[in-house]
């Protein structure tokens, strides 16, 4: 792996918590990174604001299974990567907003999980290449990184999280930005990848057309690889991390 920030060893982190927008988004951004923290012990908790409803291509399959399926699908590929814990906000899918009721939304969950981590999506535009400036991606990294700071580690921000609910104020020491504009890591997921490829072909409504996803992810996290100049035939994700503690 390269890495030209502080970065905290996987020595230091016991807990990851990965927010993100739909199902598949941590599987296609982050899922052989997460295969080699769980090897390692580390727990990881996926949180999808939405349950993808809006997505799918078989116009057969009625609009009403479409979060279930996606629901089920988002399981099984958390499986292929060690992946257990996997919730769903249940927000509508296309038109995710970063609102004051997402960011305590996230802000809860980062409470109950206590997580060391996290991974988020970028919640900038990125100009050349526009899916991955999907509007829901770019509100839910806005809402999850507001929530880190400083909505989580504030015990007088939504107040009744404490009162009520009991969660005590939590400090994520760090941020990984999925995709973030300024790249500082890249980890080396080549022992992983067919563990990445399983989980992705798990989300079936998604990626069952695609005869060439393997060409693909190659394609991408080979060019991941050589922009910061690891081995010929190293596979690399990329994040820019961020400290927030």
């Amino acid at each position: 792996m390269i890495n030209v920030t502080n970065a905290l060893p996987d020595s230091e982190i016991s807990r990851v918590l990965a927010v993100m927008a739909h199902p598949d988004d941590i599987d296609f951004s982050a899922a052989g990174t997460i295969a080699g923290w769980t090897d390692n012990g580390i727990e990881v908790t996926y949180l999808m604001v939405t349950d993808g409803d809006a997505g799918g291509f078989d116009p057969a399959v009625p609009r009403s299974e479409i979060a279930g399926i996606r629901q089920a699908e988002q399981r099984a590929a958390a499986k292929c990567v060690g992946v257990e814990d996997v919730r769903f906000l249940g927000y509508r899918d296309g038109v995710v907003e970063a609102t004051l009721g997402l960011r305590r939304d996230i802000a809860r969950v980062i409470r109950q999980v206590r997580p060391d981590r996290m991974i988020i999506p970028n919640p900038e535009r990125t100009y050349d290449r526009v899916a991955a400036s999907h509007p829901d991606h770019r509100a839910v990294g806005s809402a999850a990184l507001d929530a880190v700071y400083p909505d989580a580690r504030n015990p007088y921000t939504f107040t009744d999280l404490v009162e009520v609910e009991g969660l005590a104020a939590w400090t994520v020491k760090e941020v990984w930005i999925s995709g973030g504009p300024t790249p500082n890591r890249y980890n080396d997921i080549t022992p992983h990848f067919e563990r990445k490829v399983a989980a992705l072909r798990a989300h079936a409504s998604q990626t069952g057309h695609m005869d060439g996803l393997e060409d693909m992810l190659r394609g991408w996290l080979t060019r991941n690889a050589e922009s910061a100049g690891l081995p010929e035939g190293t596979l690399a994700e990329v994040f820019q991390v961020i400290p927030t503690a």
